[in-house]
């Protein structure tokens, strides 16, 4: 035991599955074989989860931080300002922990952008919050299940907003920081792909000249620094088996063009990364899931993959992350 990772587990936003998904994955004991799990959320609630869901209750020998902050007359299901409030300060509380180096990583259960922001907080989601709690200035998100990695340019914002946001700094950045994660997770010599913005990649500027102007730049400053990059590839046909097998990672521009095909391929076993951190973090690669939140229908196969690379993630040598 002494020589696993020991890994801060968030619960989430306590209106959806992030509580059930932690019993269902302790309860499995798979993680037990990768890491000495510390659960940050409220007892109370989940006790009683485990009772309203029929599931085991959480082991005595497991390290809770304990935060007390749902109330017993609580609503499950939809966003609200308490919900958004807990979550947070679940999250603050795994990094306080990282930052201090009594974790070797976080993952986190699903939160609510909208609760959140009902709270108060302004952050568009997990890995922004994260920066910024940890000074973090160039940091990026990334999809991996099923041997697709993606890396995304911009987030969550809304598709209308892409073609601005996206720009040749950093559009480098994504690709940067790819290639660094890859090279300290034992890729020597890291392939990666970029994909267009537009439909077949502009069609040489008729349908959008971002390709030309902007990415196409950004990955010749890329290759100056001695990366291996390549495209911008259209994005309908980058991600099919034989052109995909070409690359280590794809760097896209915006959220669904790299989420759809990671979800057609490995949805409820596919992890978040957040690349540029000071300290691993993973996540599920789902949401809160609220229309089944307490029905005992939550999968915990994502959470548990989470952990697992996690885990694979605090060793110095990851041999075995090609798989």
């Amino acid at each position: 035991m002494k020589n696993l990772p020991v890994i801060a587990i968030t619960m989430g936003d306590p209106a959806g599955i992030g509580a059930e998904i932690i019993l269902k994955a302790l309860e499995k004991r798979e993680i037990f074989k990768y890491s000495i799990p510390i659960i940050i959320g409220d007892k109370k609630f989940l006790k009683k989860t485990a009772d309203s869901l029929n599931i085991s209750p959480l082991p005595s020998n497991i390290t809770i931080i304990d935060f007390k902050n749902i109330p017993k007359k609580f609503i499950i299901g939809r966003p609200t300002r308490v919900s958004g409030k807990a979550a947070v300060e679940y999250i603050k509380s795994a990094v306080s922990l990282a930052k201090d180096k009594k974790v070797d990583a976080i993952v986190t259960a699903p939160i609510s952008k909208e609760a959140i922001q009902m709270a108060g907080y302004k952050y568009p989601g997990h890995t922004e919050m994260l920066a910024e709690l940890t000074d973090t200035k160039n940091y990026a998100m990334m999809l991996t299940g099923k041997k697709i990695r993606v890396v995304l340019v911009t987030t969550h914002t809304a598709v209308k907003n892409v073609s601005r946001l996206i720009t040749r700094k950093k559009i480098l950045k994504a690709i940067r920081l790819t290639d660094s994660a890859l090279k300290s997770w034992g890729f020597l010599n890291p392939r990666i792909g970029v994909s267009a913005l537009n439909p077949h990649g502009g069609e040489g500027g008729i349908f959008g000249d971002e390709e030309i102007k902007i990415i196409m730049p950004a990955i010749n400053d890329a290759r100056s620094e001695g990366i291996d990059v390549n495209g911008p590839f259209p994005a309908d046909t980058l991600f099919t088996p034989s052109k995909r097998a070409n690359f280590d990672a794809i760097v896209v521009m915006y959220h669904d063009q790299g989420l759809i095909p990671i979800k057609m391929s490995a949805f409820g076993k596919a992890v978040n990364i957040t690349l540029g951190l000071p300290f691993i973090r993973t996540s599920v690669d789902h949401g809160t899931a609220y229309d089944i939140a307490g029905k005992n229908l939550a999968d915990p196969s994502s959470l548990i993959e989470a952990v697992k690379l996690a885990a694979k993630l605090t060793k110095v040598n990851i041999t075995h992350f090609r798989d």
